[in-house]
C-alpha cells in the first residue's frame, strides 16, 4: 500500500515538475523573442538616424507599399462605410434619426473603423510580403551575402521599408476614410432616401480635426509597428519553404494583435488629451 502511494506521488511530482518545465520554455522562449525584437527595433532606429536610404530604394517601398495597395485601401473603405450604413440604418430610422446616420458613420470611420481596418489589410497585403521578401532573402543567403559585402542589411533593408509605412500608411488610411464616408455617403443618399443636405451638415457638425488628427495619429504607430514585426519576422525566419511561410503568416498575426493592443492604448491616451484641451467628441456635440 505504501509503495503504491509512493508511486501515485512520484508520478504527480514527475507531471508537476514537466508542467513548471512547459511554462519555463514558454515563458523564456517569449522573454527572447521580446528580447530580440527590441534590439531589432534599436538597430533600426540607430541606422534611421544615422543615415537615410538612398532614393532608389525608398521609391521602389513607396512604390510597392503605397501605390500597389490603393485598390485594396478604397474597396476596404468604401465597403466599411456601406456597411456601417446598413447596419445603423434601421435602429436609428426606429427613434426618427436617420438623417444623423452621416455624423456617426464619418465619425466612426475617422477615429476607429479607418484606422484599425485600414492597417489590418495593410498587415494582411504589406506586411506578410515583406515577411515572405525578406524571409526569402534569409533563406538564400542573399542577407549573409550583403553583410560579407560591407552593407548592413538592416540599413539597406529594413530602413526604407520601415518610412514607407511610417509614410504612407497614414496617407493610406486617409484615403480609406474618404471613400468610406463617400460610400455610406452613396448608400444613405442614393438607397436609403436620406436627405442630402441633412447628411452633409450633420457630418460637418460631428467630425472635428481633432478626430481626424487622432485617426491619423494612430495610422503611423500602425505603420511603424507593421514594418518592425514583419522585417523582423523575415530577418529570422526559419530555414526552408515551411519557415517562409511560418513567417509570412506570424508576421500578419503579430502585426494584427499589436495593433489591437496599441489601439487600446493610444484611445485611452487620446481620450485623456482630449479632456484636458476640452475638447467635447462629435457626438456630444451634436
Amino acid at each position: 500500500m505504501s509503495e503504491r502511494k509512493s508511486n501515485i506521488f512520484t508520478q504527480a511530482k514527475n507531471e508537476m515538475t514537466g508542467w513548471l518545465n512547459g511554462i519555463t520554455k514558454y515563458t523564456a522562449g517569449h522573454l527572447n523573442y521580446l528580447g530580440n525584437f527590441a534590439l531589432f527595433c534599436h538597430q533600426t532606429f540607430i541606422w534611421l538616424c544615422w543615415r537615410l536610404p538612398k532614393r532608389e530604394q525608398m521609391v521602389h517601398s513607396l512604390h510597392t507599399i503605397g501605390v500597389l495597395s490603393l485598390p485594396v485601401v478604397m474597396l476596404t473603405g468604401a465597403f466599411i462605410g456601406m456597411v456601417l450604413a446598413v447596419q445603423t440604418f434601421t435602429q436609428f430610422k426606429q427613434i426618427g434619426m436617420e438623417s444623423m446616420l452621416g455624423g456617426v458613420i464619418s465619425l466612426s470611420l475617422v477615429r476607429e473603423l479607418g484606422p484599425v481596418l485600414a492597417a489590418t489589410m495593410l498587415a494582411g497585403r504589406v506586411g506578410s510580403a515583406i515577411a515572405a521578401e525578406l524571409g526569402t532573402m534569409r533563406v538564400t543567403e542573399q542577407i549573409d551575402a550583403l553583410t560579407c559585402m560591407g552593407t548592413n542589411p538592416i540599413h539597406y533593408l529594413v530602413v526604407p521599408r520601415f518610412l514607407a509605412c511610417l509614410i504612407l500608411i497614414p496617407a493610406l488610411t486617409l484615403i480609406a476614410d474618404i471613400t468610406g464616408i463617400f460610400g455610406g455617403a452613396f448608400y444613405c443618399i442614393q438607397i436609403l432616401g436620406i436627405n442630402e443636405h441633412h447628411y452633409w451638415e450633420n457630418t460637418t457638425n460631428f467630425v472635428s480635426l481633432f478626430d481626424v488628427l487622432a485617426g491619423m495619429a494612430k495610422s503611423v504607430f500602425f505603420g511603424g509597428i507593421i514594418a518592425l514585426i514583419s522585417c523582423h519576422q523575415g530577418f529570422h525566419c526559419d530555414p526552408g519553404a515551411e519557415g517562409v511561410g511560418k513567417a509570412a503568416t506570424q508576421s500578419f498575426v503579430y502585426s494584427f494583435v499589436a495593433i489591437l493592443f496599441l489601439n487600446l492604448l493610444l484611445g485611452i491616451a487620446l481620450d485623456h488629451l482630449m479632456h484636458s484641451l476640452g475638447i467635447s467628441s462629435g457626438l456630444v456635440k451634436g
